[in-house]
């Protein structure tokens, strides 16, 4: 059974949530040309130290070199995501990126009920 969030988590789950989607619009370096990239959960741990954030990639045979690319430049992500939240909060958490693979679960059911 999951765990529900404190308010306070939920608040800055969401605000970190915002803030990680427009890096990644205003520095489209971290990401992979032609491929859309989306920030769909961002779930913090109950002491505020530790966000994992899930990504959503399109087209789906491509996330695996955007997920790369955002693991080697999760310093430089947390810094901007740092200069961004200054006001907001003392300590940013540490952040790890993982894939939201449930659109293309979505997808692959589809298609199987279209063959039949």
């Amino acid at each position: 059974m999951e765990e529900t969030m404190s308010p306070r988590a939920q608040k800055l789950s969401r605000q970190i949530q915002r803030d990680i989607s427009d890096i990644f619009q205003r520095e489209p370096s971290f990401l992979i040309h032609g491929t859309m990239t989306s920030v769909t959960v961002v779930r913090i741990s109950p002491d505020l130290s530790f966000a994992k954030i899930y990504v959503s990639v399109f087209p789906f045979d491509r996330h695996k070199e955007v997920l790369d690319k955002l693991k080697s430049n999760t310093w430089s992500i947390r810094k901007m995501l740092a200069a961004k939240m200054k006001n907001q909060i003392k300590a940013i958490p540490e952040i790890a990126f993982y894939l939201d693979d449930s659109l293309e679960y979505a997808d692959s059911i589809e298609n199987i009920f279209r063959k039949l």
